[in-house]
């Protein structure tokens, strides 16, 4: 009896411990992923400000930012992650409009949804 319940014991830390690092994998996944959203929106940034030179390079930025929240969605389940991630993307779709229309789109939204997501992707 007492060697079965060792055994469960055993087996339930192992568990614990499987889920505890996945959980941990799965924070720096997306803090990573998260800096990578935040050059992506520098590189969006400066697209934005040298568009008469390389028009272009915003959309890409766009697409880029785009890429790395499919990353992040794709590697979590957490609420406060999903509902950062639909936040961003929100404010990207809302950038992508502006310059479709021809317009100098406000990238505010987009630093701001960026920040949160830094936020919520911080293990710890």
């Amino acid at each position: 009896m007492r060697r079965t319940l060792l055994t469960v014991a055993a087996a339930t830390f192992a568990a614990t411990a499987t889920l505890g690092c996945s959980a941990v994998e799965k924070a720096i996944s997306c803090a990573n992923t998260a800096a990578a959203v935040a050059q992506s929106v520098n590189d969006l940034q400066d697209a934005i400000g040298n568009a008469g030179e390389d028009p272009v390079a915003a959309a890409q930025a766009l697409d880029a930012i785009d890429n790395d929240l499919d990353e992040i969605e794709k590697n979590t389940g957490d609420a406060d992650v999903n509902q950062a991630v639909g936040d961003l993307r929100d404010a990207v779709d809302n950038v992508r409009t502006s310059l479709d229309d021809g317009q100098t789109p406000d990238l505010t939204p987009i630093g701001d949804a960026t920040g949160e997501l830094t936020n919520v992707c911080t293990p710890g």
